[in-house]
């Protein structure tokens, strides 16, 4: 037991150790422990939280989901303006971009800008309990967890080891699509008179998917290539999307497609 436990803390002295040194000094980063944590409370939240609603009335969250929603959309607005400046000044390529680890204002921008992105992952685990506290369970679905839960560990790596670089390319497309899917949460949470309004929430679905094959494209062009960023990063990605893809395009089908053949 002892020597299972010695082996824990030499990974974790590892993982704490061969990270980005400017990350360090910012929230959640430094160590993987805290994120864990977060991530245990999270699935404890999804399995008891229904169970505690199960005979509570529904909690009208109206003010607090417009606050939270609009909130959302001008931090996504703000990373993405950092993101797209960032890279255009810095000359970014699309290809091939090495992370800058120096000390230069345009680096340290670029990795702050990577860290809003990551903590913006932490807080988008409040859509999970704004479900479950409207009694919305039929939205907990496996694809809804799984995005949001083990997303967590992938950017706390990317802010960890590789904050910029090929990175700037997902949170630049990732921060656009949530700009619109949060201004359009925004908009239905004003009330049912703005339904009218808002035709295009199917298209939602289709913006993430694009989006995800433009993420397995990129990382898969990267992992083929000769480009100084790391392969296990790139891997990661692409095996994510993979999953994503296949899940989100089964909500896709059933949401709208088998509808239409119904009809």
């Amino acid at each position: 037991m002892a020597s299972a436990w010695q082996s824990v803390l030499s990974v974790h002295q590892i993982l704490v150790e061969n990270g980005d040194k400017r990350a360090d000094q910012w929230p959640l980063v430094y160590s993987p422990v805290p994120i864990a944590l977060i991530f245990l409370v999270y699935l404890c939240v999804v399995w008891a939280g229904p169970r505690l609603m199960k005979h509570r009335e529904p909690f009208d969250l109206k003010i607090f989901l417009i606050v939270y929603n609009f909130a959302m959309v001008g931090l996504s607005a703000y990373m993405f303006y950092e993101f797209v400046v960032t890279s255009w000044i810095s000359n970014y390529s699309f290809f091939c971009q090495p992370v800058d680890y120096s000390d230069s204002p345009l680096a340290v921008r670029m990795a702050k800008a990577c860290w809003w992105f990551f903590f913006s992952k932490v807080l988008e685990l409040m859509d999970t309990m704004f479900f479950i506290l409207r009694k919305k369970n039929s939205q907990l679905t496996y694809l809804h967890i799984y995005h949001h839960g083990p997303l967590m560990f992938n950017w706390w790596a990317g802010i960890k080891y590789v904050p910029g670089g090929q990175s700037f390319f997902i949170c630049t497309v990732n921060t656009f699509i949530h700009l619109v899917m949060y201004s359009y949460y925004g908009l239905a949470a004003l009330g049912p008179h703005m339904q009218k309004y808002l035709w295009w929430k199917r298209y939602l679905t289709s913006l993430q998917l694009v989006q995800l094959f433009l993420f397995l494209l990129h990382s898969g062009y990267n992992l083929f290539t000769d480009c100084d960023f790391p392969d296990s990063m790139n891997a990661a990605v692409f095996i994510y999307c993979v999953v994503l893809i296949i899940l989100f395009s089964n909500f896709y089908y059933h949401s709208y497609l088998s509808k239409k053949k119904q009809k």
